[in-house]
This record gives structure tokens, C-alpha cells and sequence, in this order.
């Protein structure tokens, strides 16, 4: 087997690691972004995996001066400072590295890639393969030893990239690889801020070499090269010469290559367990170590923190002990007053009573003890995770911390409706209140056996969303750090995920009983633990006003579902699809070669490289050349082929997620689509939903809106209303900023766009062109969501001193609204976090960060939060005011969808006159905006969905 080496520039893939993830960055439960030491492992772990290497070794940078900074003070002196966060994550890192037996290789007054350059040579001398692993441009210089090459890892799951010297050429367009270092001296690097000769990019730069050679023929030949190029290379003569200087990869470090030292070995699995579990990397540490993977084993016992590490004291629940390996648990009958009951007091340290109802005269004593309470925790056990579409295997309670009660249901659905029975009156009382992790499911489960819990609920997962909207909520984790416990996981009963598993139909009863009882239990303590932060981090308001009120609608709504007309989607896939194949003709009648219109990869070859569309095309990470949408729009007015490749995506995107995925869906018991509603995702407050994603059913083409046309009332004497907020953002936008312009055009009622464009460009409202408004209008909604002259040239292909024109102009004449940008950025610095009218916060735990771009994006999410946080508000406050309405009123109609500031309701068309209004009274009233800025909606109907908007 060949020897191979692989040498990691560790800054260079830590870096990469953590912005792959900002936009979602990875939270642990204690409010720890591991970003870089998640993305770090998996590169690591994955290179081992496939590329099987012989030996192995990290190189890091040190703090330490380099030459390179002795000559030239201005070295990488434009580097933003490093993320806080990632600067954190080092000593993870190398623990991680440690635990894999990993050589860490850092030497003061050296850079990682100097060493890995002196290393690389060393081994491909003594035989080895080697494998620089970097997504660096400089290594290309290193290349000259032929058995040395260049890896550069997938990025974000992308194909790996491995580069030679003739690949390394043909990307720069030189003929050796030696000119690596003169390209970089005569272009610069800006990452380093290598200055290069001012003016001489990519393209000048291997011209120049192709005639010269060197930099220093480049030089010395300055007077021989013509125009405003000889000019450059005239003033740019030392930089030229320094910058080569500062390009060049020392080759000849004091560190030395001993194979024996680099070979792998046996890991630290101890070490990595530990270091794992402290960074909650709990499906990464299984896949890496498997069984052997204990997750959260050295979790503190009888310590409590919240998510920003304050102590919590739950005196109404001590947590639970870590779980002892102990025999096959012991069963007794208790002889106290809990006779009748299989107890099994040996599963935890912490003395518990997991008791088991299964016969009526059980149940009817469990019933009349529950009947006593205020407080209960409920949960379900099913056949399935849809909750649409499963069977109830069992329900457990509890009322009392280290106790609770399962009451098994039979596959016989008489039966189990008969045992439900006994139950009934326990549901129906209207002042106990109902805990639940995840409420929702085992509430529409009850609802499909004709039981609804009558009194309030509290959702112990809405707690901790409200808490910490950016944090991971499942109960195992959230048992873990709050009671410093990990409960038992239904793998363990019936299996992993996967078409092997099993179903809790099929596993004994005094297995599931001892895990639906520890769930309530669990749930039962998570309650007591995170009410106190409710108030101590002041969302209760958004909590018992907003969130736990929702979950009834909501539970009303997947219920009801909605009825799909499937021979319109069978006959509009065929369109699409003679549609797609025509588009498809069109490109490779325009292109002159067929490929396949669906590889990134082809495609851009085809329209970079063929028909040559755009010189300046750039390649993705991954070597490709980007081919997205952003991409293509762009391109659209240079060849019509561009158009049709847009169709083409659009059509079988449209066929494929939509059309043909619909029907699938159908319930096969109500012949109705039942989407599900996520209130604990977005971090925003917004809902989302799947099976189907009503929020990214296309609205914004022809094509995309006529999905709709497949949503449709139940039967003939109902008909689909739509309910809409008119531009509510910018209403919100003009209410929290207060800004007199904006303000006064909506209360006038004029159109919003309109009244901007005339403010900016200084007009009467009657002199507002087509143009003006559209311009107006993308500032209106950039600006708000941290849009420069950048982004607004791009957007509306003009001029950047064009859009930093209306920019300003924007500014001036909306004073208030850059009033509010600015106020509320420095709210968040001071503070930490933003919030809405309601007083759902987000925490900005990067809004004083030293990086600028990790501050710039903290600080685009403090101006836009509170306004998409307060439009999520009011769309769920209207929900819950107009099912409440409906109930009072008693209608047969009912409420079905919502996607994005809409309703959609199923409504009988005899109280048509009476829910327009009732629809149109609460969604107004939902939420008041200050400074008098009016809330307004609309409301149609029709015989399906895009009729109804």
C-alpha cells in the first residue's frame, strides 16, 4: 500500500469551517457557537475515512512575528480580527486532534503553510504521496515536486477538489508552477494584504508572465511595455518585487519529518468522548465512535444553568442522578395506598414510582387521583410520527416529580376508544392545565379518538423557544442540561431510523412503560425548571399571549386539513413537463451540444467556456463555476439560451416538489392534505410547515400561482377564502421608527412605493414614474434588511453612484427610519439582545464582536428582527382572535392554512357575509402598531386558492 501523508492547514480550515455555518450557526444548549470545531471534526473525520491515509499531522500558525512581518509592516495587517467564537474554539480543536492521536506541528516565527511546505518536501523525497489538505490559492507554488499535491475538502458537503501541477497551471493560465508566487507578486493578495503592482489583476498578471516569465523580467522589462500598463509596472516596481518576497512558502523550516511520529494510531477514545460531550456533539460522536459514545456521561449532577449559564433553582424538583448499569429491573407490588400498581423503583439512583394502569378499575383510581390536580403532565405513545396518520400505543401522566402512570392502549381501536372513554370527563375539566413537550402531537393524536383537552396547556418546548430562540430543544437535550439527566431513547426501544425500524406496537409493555413514563416525568421537571425564566428573561407575556395559546389553533388547523383537486395537478404535470422538454430543445438548439441541463457542472462549461457569456465568470469553492439563479438573472439579456435554462429549472422544480408531491400526501382516512405547523424553529417567531411547505409554494411567476389552483373548498356549498395583511412590515417598520414621512403615507392610505419615490426623488406623487416606484420599492425593503449601494446596484442593474444616490436621498427624507437602525443597534450592544412590540427577544451574542463581518451580520439581525418578529406576532395573535371568534359565533367554516401575513379558510358559503368581516375585525385589531399607523388587510374568495387571493 502506498504511504500517504496529508498535512491540514488547521486556520485555514477552522476559518472555513465556522463561516460555512453563520447564517445557522451551531448552538449548545449553554449558549456555545460551535461552529468550527463541528465543521473542523467532520472535515477530519471524513478525510480519514475515505482517503484512508498512512500518516497525518495538523499544522497551526502561532501568535509569533514572522519574517514576513519584519519586512513589510503591513503584512495581513487588513485582516479583520478573528470571530470570538472561533478564536474559542482552538483549545477544543486540538483536544479534538489529541484524541485522534494526531501530531499538532506550530513553530514560532513560521506559518502553517511554511511548515507544511518544508514537511511536504521532505516526504515526497522519502517516498510518501502527499496531500497538503487547504482551500489556500499559494500551495500551487509546492506543486513542483511531483508528489506533492494539493486537497481541498468539499466545502459544505460539496465534492472534494485534489490539484497537480497541470490543474494548478491551467487555473492560473501559466505554463509552470514555479509562477505561482510571481502571479500572487504581481496581482497581490488581498487576503494578506500582499500589495502586488496597483491596477494588475488575474488576467494582466499571467500576460505579463506568459511574455516575461518572472516578476523580475516583468521589472526589468518596464520600459518596454506600452500604455498605461508600463505606467503601472513602472510605480509598481518594488511592491512587485516585495510582494513575490511575501508570497514565497519557506521550504526550509527547522522541523523535520520522522514517519514514526505521523503515523496513525489507536485514537483517545476517552479523550473524545469527553470533549464530544462537552460540545453536544451527540449524532457526530456516534457516528465517529458508535456505541462507545456516551453523550452528556460527564454531565454535572444537581447543577443547573440556563442558556447564558445563570444558576437555575427549581426547588419544586431536584434533578435526576445519571443512570446506573444495573440488572433487569426489579418489579414489586406496593402494598401502600398505590396498591394494584407495578412499581419499578431500580432504574435511577433517584428513588421514583413508574406505575402501570392496565385494567379499568387501574385506570378509574388513576383518574380520580388526576381529577385532584391543577397541574398535569401528559404524553402520548404512537405507531408513527404523523400524527395524522397513527394509532395510540399508550399515555402516560404525571402530577409529581420521580413519578408517573402508563395506561397502554391495544392495537383493538374499540378497545382503545372504550379506555379513552374512562377519560373523558378528566379532559373535558376546564381548569387543570395540561404540560406537554411538544403538546401539540399528542393533543391531534386525542383529537382523532373525538378528545380534546379542555383546560389551558403548557408547552414546555414553547418555554424554551421563547427563552432561547437559536437553541436545540428536543427533551433528551433539554433534560440533559436542565436536570443533568438523559432519559432513555426510543431507539433503544424499537431501533434507529431506517426502513429496519420497529414500532412501539411491538415492544413489551414494561419496556414502554418505564420510557413514556420517565417522558412525562422528565417533562413534568423541565416545566419547573424553565418557568422561572420566564419571567427572569421577561417573555411571558409572548409566551401566554402568543405562543401557548397558538397551539389550539393550530392543532384545529392540521386536523381539518385541506382538500387538493389531484386531476388538475395530473393534467398541469403533464404541461409542465412538455413545457420542460421544450425549454430543454431551446438550450441545446442555442447551445449547439445536448448535456445534461441539470449538472452544474456541464452547464457551466457550456456557458463559460462554449458559448464564452461571461469573461469574469467565477468558480464555487468546489471548482465549478456558479450557476445559480443570481447568476443566470445576470446573464439573461446576453444570450436568450439563459432564459429557457430558467424555465427549464423553474418548470421541473415546480413538477417535482409541487405537482407531482401533492398528491402523495393525500391522507388515505380524509382524503385531505394535512400540512404540520413548527412554531420552535424559525428564530424570527414565524411558523413553517412540511409535508407540504406551504411556505415556499412559488406566488412570484405565472407558473408558481397556479399551484394554487389545486387547493380547493371540501364540497360544493363551500368556497376558499383568503385573507392578506397589506404590506405589513413597512407598516411595522414606519411604527416602530416612528418616522412622521412614512407614517403619514400610511395613515393617508396612499400607496406606500409611490409616496417613497416621491420623497426621493423629489416629486409630486402624480409625477412618480413606473421606474421611480420600482426603485423605490426595492430600497423600502432592502434598506431594512442592511442593503448598501452594493446590493441595490445589483439588484436593480444601475449604477452604484446611482443607488448610493437614492440611498441618501432615502435617508434624509426617512430620517426616523435610520434613527431606528442606529438606536436599535446600540439597544442590542448595550443590552444584548432586540425584541418586538410583544417582547419576543432575540439574543445577539456577536452584536460587539471584534470581526466586522460577524458584527455586520449581528447587526442586521438587531434592525430586521423586531420587524419580522412583530409581523410573526400579529399574524399569530389574529389567528388565535379569529378562532376564537369563530368558535363564539359557531360557524361551520373553518380556518386552514397560513403561509407567510395570509389565512385561508374553507368557508360555508351561507356565512360568507358574516366571516369577512369577523376575519377582517380581528386581523386589524390583532396588534396595534404606535404612532397610530394603521393595520389594514384584504379579503377574497373563490373556487380554489389562487382565485381566493
Amino acid at each position: 500500500m502506498a504511504k500517504k501523508l496529508f498535512l491540514l492547514d488547521a486556520m485555514a480550515l477552522i476559518f472555513r469551517a465556522y463561516y460555512a455555518l453563520i447564517r445557522n450557526p451551531r448552538i449548545t444548549s449553554k449558549g456555545r457557537n460551535t461552529n468550527a470545531q463541528f465543521g473542523f471534526t467532520n472535515t477530519l473525520f471524513d478525510l480519514i475515512n475515505k482517503e484512508r491515509p498512512t500518516h497525518l499531522a495538523v499544522c497551526f500558525d502561532t501568535h509569533a512575528p514572522t519574517e514576513r512581518h519584519t519586512e513589510f509592516a503591513d503584512y495581513k495587517a487588513n485582516r479583520q480580527e478573528a470571530p470570538e467564537d472561533l478564536l474559542d474554539s482552538l483549545d477544543d480543536i486540538k483536544r479534538i486532534i489529541k484524541g485522534f492521536n494526531i501530531p499538532v506541528v506550530e513553530l514560532d516565527g513560521y506559518e502553517a503553510d511554511d511548515v507544511i511546505g518544508t514537511l511536504a518536501w521532505q516526504a515526497a523525497d522519502a517516498g510518501y504521496e502527499v496531500y497538503m489538505v487547504t482551500p489556500d490559492k499559494d500551495y500551487g507554488q509546492l506543486l513542483i515536486h511531483k508528489n506533492v499535491f494539493i486537497y481541498k475538502p468539499g466545502y459544505q458537503g460539496g465534492d472534494i477538489e485534489i490539484l497537480d501541477a497541470e490543474k494548478v497551471c491551467a487555473k492560473w493560465d501559466i505554463e509552470r508552477v514555479e509562477q505561482v508566487v510571481d502571479i500572487l507578486g504581481l496581482m497581490g493578495d488581498a487576503v494578506d494584504n500582499i500589495p502586488g503592482i496597483a491596477g494588475v489583476g488575474e488576467k494582466t498578471a499571467a500576460k505579463l508572465l506568459k511574455e516575461y516569465g518572472t516578476v523580475e523580467n516583468v521589472v526589468a522589462n518596464a520600459d518596454n511595455i506600452k500604455g498605461a500598463l508600463g505606467e503601472k509596472v513602472r510605480n509598481g516596481k518594488e511592491s512587485a518585487l516585495i510582494s513575490k518576497k511575501l508570497a514565497k512558502i519557506i521550504t526550509n523550516v527547522p522541523v523535520q519529518f520522522h514517519e514514526e511520529d505521523y503515523c496513525l494510531k489507536e485514537w483517545n477514545k476517552k479523550e473524545l468522548v469527553d470533549v464530544f460531550t462537552e460540545l453536544e456533539f451527540k449524532t457526530l460522536g456516534k457516528r465517529i465512535l458508535g456505541e462507545e459514545f456516551n453523550v452528556f456521561q460527564t454531565a454535572p449532577v444537581g447543577v443547573q444553568t440556563d442558556l447564558f449559564g445563570n444558576v437555575v433553582e427549581t426547588p419544586a424538583a431536584k434533578p435526576k442522578q445519571e443512570k446506573k448499569e444495573t440488572p433487569a429491573a426489579v418489579t414489586a407490588e406496593d402494598e401502600s395506598s398505590e396498591a394494584g400498581f407495578k412499581a419499578d423503583k431500580t432504574i435511577h439512583n433517584t428513588p421514583h414510582q413508574y406505575l402501570l394502569a392496565d385494567t379499568d378499575e387501574k385506570i378509574k383510581e388513576l383518574v380520580d387521583k388526576l381529577l385532584l390536580q391543577k397541574e398535569i403532565c401528559f404524553d402520548t405513545e404512537t405507531t408513527g410520527l404523523d400524527a395524522n396518520d397513527a394509532e395510540l400505543v399508550g399515555m402516560s401522566f404525571s402530577f409529581q416529580a420521580y413519578e408517573a402512570y402508563y395506561v397502554p392502549c391495544p392495537a383493538d381501536q374499540q378497545r382503545t376508544r372504550e379506555i379513552l372513554s374512562l377519560f373523558q370527563g378528566l379532559f373535558a375539566k376546564p381548569d387543570i392545565t395540561w404540560i406537554g413537550q411538544n403538546v401539540k402531537y399528542d393533543m391531534l393524536v386525542l383529537k382523532w379518538y373525538g378528545q380534546e383537552l379542555k383546560g389551558d396547556i403548557y408547552d414546555t418546548m414553547l418555554a424554551h423557544y421563547v427563552v432561547e430562540p437559536d437553541g436545540r430543544r428536543s427533551m433528551d437535550l433539554l433534560s440533559a442540561q436542565y436536570l443533568g439527566y438523559e432519559p432513555v431513547h426510543i431507539e433503544e426501544l424499537i431501533g434507529k431510523k431506517g426502513k429496519a425500524q420497529g414500532n412501539m406496537r411491538d415492544v413489551e409493555v414494561e419496556k414502554i412503560k418505564d420510557y413514556a413514563a420517565e417522558d412525562a416525568d422528565i417533562t413534568l421537571q423541565l416545566k419547573y425548571a424553565l418557568h422561572p425564566l420566564l419571567k427572569t428573561k421577561e417573555v411571558e407575556r409572548v409566551f401566554y399571549e402568543v405562543e401557548n395559546p397558538l397551539v389550539k389553533v393550530l392543532t384545529d388547523m392540521e386536523f381539518e386539513g385541506v382538500r387538493i383537486d389531484e386531476a388538475f395537478l395530473k393534467v398541469y404535470s403533464k404541461q409542465l413537463e412538455s413545457d420542460a422538454r421544450d425549454a430543454e430543445q431551446n438550450v441545446f438548439a442555442g447551445a449547439g451540444v445536448k448535456f445534461n441541463l441539470a449538472s452544474p457542472k456541464q452547464l457551466g462549461e457550456v456557458l463559460f467556456e462554449k458559448l464564452k457569456l461571461d469573461p469574469k465568470a467565477k468558480k464555487t469553492k468546489t471548482g465549478q463555476y456558479a450557476t445559480g439563479e443570481d447568476v443566470l438573472l445576470k446573464l439573461a439579456h446576453t444570450n436568450p439560451i439563459v432564459a429557457d435554462i430558467l424555465a427549464f429549472r423553474e418548470l421541473t422544480k415546480l413538477k417535482s416538489t409541487y405537482v407531482d408531491a401533492l398528491p402523495l400526501l393525500v391522507n388515505r382516512k380524509t382524503g385531505r392534505v394535512h400540512t404540520s405547523y413548527a412554531q420552535a424553529v424559525a428564530v424570527t417567531g414565524r411558523l413553517s410547515s412540511n409535508n407540504p411547505n406551504l411556505q415556499n409554494i412559488p406566488i412570484r411567476t405565472d407558473r408558481g400561482r397556479e399551484i394554487r389552483k389545486a387547493f380547493i373548498p371540501r364540497n360544493n356549498d363551500y368556497v376558499l377564502v383568503s385573507a392578506d395583511y397589506s404590506q405589513i412590515e413597512l407598516r411595522i417598520v414606519a411604527g416602530i421608527s416612528g418616522d412622521p414621512n412614512m407614517c403619514e403615507a400610511f395613515k393617508k392610505g396612499v400607496d406606500i412605493h409611490t409616496a417613497t419615490a416621491a420623497k426621493v426623488y423629489g416629486v409630486a406623487e402624480t409625477e412618480v414614474t413606473k421606474e421611480m416606484r420600482y426603485k423605490a420599492k426595492s430600497v423600502n425593503f432592502g434598506i431594512i434588511y442592511g442593503q448598501g449601494a452594493f446590493g441595490l446596484a445589483d439588484n436593480l442593474g444601475i449604477s452604484r453612484t446611482e443607488a448610493k444616490e437614492i440611498i441618501d436621498n432615502y435617508k434624509k427624507e426617512f430620517s426616523g427610519i435610520t434613527k431606528y437602525m442606529d438606536d436599535t443597534i446600540n439597544y442590542a450592544r448595550e443590552h444584548g439582545y432586540v425584541q418586538t412590540i410583544m417582547g419576543r427577544k432575540r439574543w445577539l451574542r456577536d452584536i460587539n464582536s471584534s470581526n466586522f463581518t460577524v458584527r455586520g451580520f449581528a447587526e442586521r439581525n438587531a434592525i430586521n428582527s423586531p420587524i419580522q418578529g412583530t409581523a410573526a406576532d400579529m399574524i399569530k395573535l389574529a389567528m388565535i382572535k379569529v378562532h376564537a371568534a369563530m368558535k363564539k359565533e359557531n360557524l361551520k367554516s373553518k380556518m386552514l392554512l397560513q403561509v407567510h401575513d395570509e389565512l385561508v379558510f374553507d368557508a360555508h358559503k351561507d356565512e360568507l357575509d358574516t366571516l369577512k368581516p369577523l376575519i377582517l375585525e380581528n386581523m386589524k385589531a390583532a396588534l396595534a402598531l404606535p404612532h397610530g399607523v394603521p393595520v389594514e388587510a384584504e379579503v377574497g374568495f373563490g373556487d380554489n386558492w389562487l382565485e381566493a387571493h
